[in-house]
C-alpha cells in the first residue's frame, strides 16, 4: 500500500503548466557544476538543487578542493571543525568514535550526505553517523547548511547538512595523487583517475590511511600503549548520457576501518572494525528543453559494526548491523523567470541488528535485537524572485512514519543581494526527528516515545567591499527544541515498569530511552575575508553558541549542554606566489565546555597552531610539509581521552 501511495504522489505533484523559456536547476544534490560559474558566482547544491549562494536564505559555507587542499586536513571532521558554528569532540586519535555538533545540536541531529546519498547508521543508539571513518578522499567541495533543514531532508537534520561531492571528470583523462606520511608512523596515500569517452563521464578514486595513533585513555589516566587505526576506501561515480536530456547515474563509496580502543579502566587489547558502503542508481531526464527536470533514485546504506577483545574467552563482544533502502523522486520545474519549483516524494525503509556477546562461552549469545521502520514523504519548495537581487523561498513537507503517523512541517526565507554589495539574510524552520531502531527496540528500548521537534530562524548580514576581496558577515539564530530522548538509568530497587525487560515483571534492565528533555540554542556566528594582494589573504571566524538543558523540573535546567563550547574562533592566512610556493597558518581556539550535563567536569579552555608550507617541483606536483598542533598542547574533546599532540608531515601532492 505505501509503494502504490509513493507513486500515486509522485503523478500528483508533476505539474501541467504552461513554461517559460527558462532552464530549471538541476535537481542533485552531488551535481558537479556548481562549484561555481564562468563568472565567479558560488553554486551550491546542499539545498538539494544547484542555486547561487546569493538565492539561498540560510546560512551556509562552502569549501571548494583548493580550500581543502589547503587546510591539509586527513579527516573531514577536522576540516569542518574550522568553519562557523561547529564543535568536535572524539574518544581519542583518528579512528575513534567521532562526534561533530552544528549549532550545539546533538551529534545525531545532523544530515551527512555523501553524492547525494545521506547517511545514517539505523544500528547506532542515535541513528546518527560516525564521522571517525571519513577521511577527505577524493571530495571536490564540501558544504554546510546550518539550522533544522528537515523539509528538503527529512527526519534529523535539527542541527543542519554536511553535503560531500567527488568530482566528475573534465578532460579525456584526468588524475590525482596525494601522499604523505609522517608523526607516529602516519601514512596516507590517495589516487584517482578518470576520463570523458563520448556519452561516458567516470572517476574512481581509493585511500589508504594507517597510524600507530596515541593512547585512547590519555597519559594522565594510565593510558600508555599507542592504539593504532588503519582505513581503506574507494569511491566512485559514472555518468552516462543514453539520449539527448536523459542520462544514468552511479555512484559508490566504500570505507573499511580498524581502530583499538580502550576500556573504561585503562589500556586493553581491544579494536572495533567499521565497514560502511554506499550505493546509488539514478535516472536522470530533462524535458521542456531543459525548464522540467527529474531525477529518480535507489540509495542503499549498509553499516557494520563489530568489537573484538583478544583477552575473552568470547573475543567478540559486540556485533551491530543498520541499512537504509531509499527510492525518490525529484523534480525541478522553472515556472517563469524568476520562479522555481522544488518537488520530490520518498520511500525510505530502515532495519537494524544489534547484539552484545556475552564474554563466557558457558553463556549462550542472546537473539539479537531487530527492528524495522518505513516512512513516506512528500515535500515541495517555491522559490521566488520577484525583483532582482530578491529570492524568497518557502516549502513544506509531509512525511509518514509506519510507528509515528503523519507530520507536516514548514520552512520559509528570503535572501536580498543588494547592488551595494549588501547581503540580508532571514530564514524559519523547522524539524522533527523519529525515534531510532535502537532508541525503540533494544534492550533498553521504549516503543511509547514521541519523536524530538525543533524550531529556530536565524537573520544575517553580510557586506562584500572591493569586488570582494573584502567581506564581513554575521548571523543570529535561535532553536528550540523539545521531547528530546535522553536514558533514564535504573536503581536495583526501583518499581518502575520501564525498568523491567518489556514483557517482563522480573528481569530488571539497566535503563531505558524516554521524552523528558527540551532544549534552547543562540548564538552569533562571525566570519570575514580579506585579500591584502594578489597573494595574501586573511580569513577568521568567531561562534559564539549558547546551547542549555531546558528541561523543567530538571536539576540541569538551565546548565550548558555537554562538550559544546560556548565561544570559538578560527584564524587562518593564505600567501602563495602564482606558479611557486606557498605559506599557510591557522590557529584555533576553543572555550571551556563541561563533559557532563551537571557541569562538574569542565573542560579546559585550548589553542591550537597549524602550519604549512608547500613548493612546486613541477608543473603538476608540489612538495609540502605541514605541522598540526605545532606547540603540542595538552587538551580535551571528551574527559579521560587522549588527542593528538605535535605532529609533522611531509608529501607530494599531483594533478595531472
Amino acid at each position: 500500500m505505501k509503494k502504490v501511495q509513493f507513486l500515486a504522489g509522485i503523478a500528483l505533484i508533476t505539474p501541467a503548466v504552461a513554461l517559460a523559456q527558462v532552464e530549471a536547476p538541476a535537481p542533485d544534490a552531488a551535481a558537479t557544476s556548481a562549484a561555481g560559474s564562468s563568472d565567479g558566482t558560488v553554486i551550491v547544491t546542499a539545498t538539494r538543487s544547484a542555486l547561487p549562494i546569493d538565492r539561498v536564505a540560510a546560512s551556509i559555507t562552502v569549501l571548494d578542493k583548493m580550500s581543502i587542499d589547503q587546510a591539509g586536513d586527513l579527516s573531514v571532521a577536522d576540516l569542518l571543525l574550522r568553519t562557523p558554528g561547529v564543535s568536535l569532540s572524539r574518544n581519542g586519535g583518528y579512528g575513534t568514535a567521532t562526534s561533530l555538533r552544528i549549532r550545539g545540536a546533538e551529534s545525531d541531529q545532523t544530515v551527512v550526505v555523501i553524492d547525494g546519498v545521506k547517511l545514517n547508521d539505523p544500528s547506532s543508539t542515535g541513528g546518527g553517523y560516525n564521522f571517525a571513518n571519513l577521511l577527505t578522499g577524493d571530495a571536490s567541495r564540501i558544504e554546510v547548511l546550518r539550522g533544522p533543514q528537515s523539509i528538503l531532508w527529512g527526519s534529523q537534520a535539527i542541527g543542519g547538512v554536511v553535503n560531500i561531492v567527488t568530482p566528475l571528470p573534465e578532460k579525456a583523462l584526468e588524475g590525482s595523487v596525494d601522499v604523505e606520511a609522517g608523526s607516529r608512523e602516519t601514512v596516507s596515500a590517495r589516487a584517482a583517475i578518470g576520463g570523458r569517452t563520448g556519452p561516458l563521464a567516470w572517476r574512481i578514486g581509493g585511500q589508504a590511511f594507517t597510524t600507530d595513533g596515541v593512547s585512547a585513555i590519555a597519559p594522565a589516566f594510565g593510558g600508555k600503549e599507542a592504539d593504532g587505526y588503519t582505513n581503506q576506501s574507494v569511491t566512485g561515480r559514472a555518468v552516462l548520457d543514453i539520449t539527448d536530456g536523459v542520462s544514468a547515474d552511479l555512484r559508490g563509496y566504500y570505507s573499511n576501518g580498524r581502530v583499538q580502543i580502550d576500556g573504561f579502566s585503562g589500556d586493553t587489547a581491544e579494536y572495533s572494525r567499521n565497514r560502511e558502503f554506499v550505493g546509488y542508481a539514478g535516472l536522470n531526464v530533462a524535458l521542456l528543453d531543459g525548464r522540467f527536470r527529474n531525477r529518480i533514485a535507489y540509495g542503499y546504506t549498509d553499516t557494520d559494526r563489530d568489537n573484538f577483545n583478544p583477552a575473552l574467552a568470547r573475543r567478540q563482544t559486540f556485533d551491530a548491523a543498520g541499512k537504509n533502502r531509499r527510492l525518490e523522486y525529484q523534480g525541478s520545474l522553472a515556472i517563469v523567470p524568476g520562479v522555481e519549483a522544488l518537488f520530490g516524494a520518498e520511500n525510505e525503509v530502515s532495519r537494524f541488528r544489534s547484539v552484545s556477546p556475552p564474554a563466557s562461552l558457558a553463556t549462550p549469545v542472546p537473539a539479537p535485537a531487530r527492528g524495522r521502520a518505513e516512512i513516506t514523504s512528500f515535500y515541495g519548495q517555491l522559490n521566488l524572485t520577484p525583483t532582482e537581487g530578491l529570492t524568497l523561498t518557502g516549502g513544506l513537507r509531509n512525511d509518514d512514519h509506519n510507528r509515528f503517523g503523519s507530520r507536516t512541517l514548514f520552512a520559509g526565507g528570503g535572501v536580498w543581494a543588494l547592488p551595494t554589495g549588501t547581503v540580508l539574510r532571514a530564514s524559519y524552520s523547522e524539524g522533527f526527528k523519529a525515534p531510532t531502531l535502537y532508541q525503540l527496540f533494544s534492550e533498553y528500548g521504549n516503543q511509547t516515545l514521541d519523536p524530538e521537534q525543533a524550531h529556530g530562524w536565524e537573520a544575517g548580514t553580510e557586506q562584500r567591499f572591493l569586488d570582494g576581496k573584502v567581506s564581513l558577515g554575521a548571523t543570529y539564530f535561535e532553536r528550540r527544541s523539545r521531547d528530546l530522548i535522553v536514558f533514564a538509568s535504573c536503581s536495583t530497587t526501583t518499581v518502575d515498569p520501564l525498568c523491567f525487560m518489556p514483557g517482563s515483571s522480573t528481569q530488571r534492565r539497566f535503563g531505558y530511552y524516554e521524552n523528558v528533555a527540551r532544549a534552547f540554542a543562540q548564538g552569533i556566528e562571525a566570519a570575514g575575508h580579506v585579500a591584502i594582494s594578489d597573494a595574501l589573504s586573511i580569513d577568521g571566524n568567531y561562534s559564539w553558541t549558547l546551547s542549555e538543558d531546558r528541561s523543567q523540573g530538571s536539576a540541569n535546567f538551565g546548565k550548558q549542554l555537554a562538550r559544546r563550547p560556548r565561544h570559538a574562533w578560527n584564524i587562518s592566512a593564505q600567501y602563495s606566489i602564482p606558479k611557486g610556493p606557498s605559506l599557510g597558518a591557522a590557529v584555533r581556539w576553543a572555550g571551556e565546555s563541561f563533559d557532563n550535563a551537571s557541569n562538574s567536569t569542565r573542560l579546559a579552555p585550548y589553542t591550537l597552531v597549524d602550519l604549512r608550507i608547500e613548493m612546486p617541483v613541477s608543473e603538476e606536483v608540489r612538495f609540502f610539509v605541514r605541522g598540526e598542533n605545532v606547540f603540542d598542547e595538552k587538551y580535551e574533546t571528551i574527559y579521560r581521552y587522549g588527542t593528538l599532540g605535535r605532529s609533522i608531515y611531509a608529501g607530494l601532492r599531483g594533478r595531472f
